[in-house]
């Protein structure tokens, strides 16, 4: 029971706290999940965000989903999703309900403003820090950033770089 609650009040804090998306969030629950509470390693945080990228949904969503199935099974996944959305449902309501008294506000504007490049700086550390633990070796090297290049320069879909990174890996890259 106790830990069903530390997954609810963890993934309560990352929905509430976690401005500008999934990849925003990143760091938040890499910090609740790896860091502090040690439910998973870093190695299998990077699978799991790999995995959440790929299916349908919001990343922080399908985190919480397939972190609190990790911790604590069926009941785990249900209350980290739970906790994941709700947090965001009331402000989201609030704000909706506030934005037309505050949306021409200089102080919201302005906060606003601030907010976007602090959010580029999150997702850029969350791109450091999965880096550091998912190019381990050459291979892994060179296909991540084979796969950048297709992604800036030809700009191919990024579901043809997935299954095409997917496939190399399976048959390149399999179990050492």
């Amino acid at each position: 029971m106790i830990l069903l609650l530390q997954l609810f009040l963890s993934f309560l804090k990352i929905g509430v706290f976690s401005f500008g998306g999934g990849y925003a969030m990143l760091p938040l629950i890499q910090e609740e999940i790896v860091t502090a509470h040690g439910w998973i390693t870093q190695a299998n945080f990077v699978d799991i965000i790999a995995v959440a990228q790929i299916t349908p949904g919001p990343v922080a969503v399908n985190s919480a989903t397939f972190v609190g199935y990790h911790v604590a099974g069926v009941s785990g996944a249900l209350i980290a999703t739970l906790a994941v959305v709700s947090g965001p449902l009331v402000l989201v309501t609030v704000v909706v309900h506030l934005a037309d008294r505050f949306s021409k506000s200089y102080l919201v504007q302005g906060a606003l403003t601030g907010l976007r490049p602090a959010l580029i700086a999150l997702i850029a550390y969350s791109a450091v820090s999965i880096a550091k633990t998912a190019f381990d070796d050459i291979p892994t090297v060179l296909v991540g950033v084979g796969a950048f290049l297709l992604l800036v320069v030809t700009r191919v879909h990024p579901l043809i770089v997935l299954a095409a990174t997917a496939l190399i890996g399976g048959l390149f890259l399999g179990v050492r």
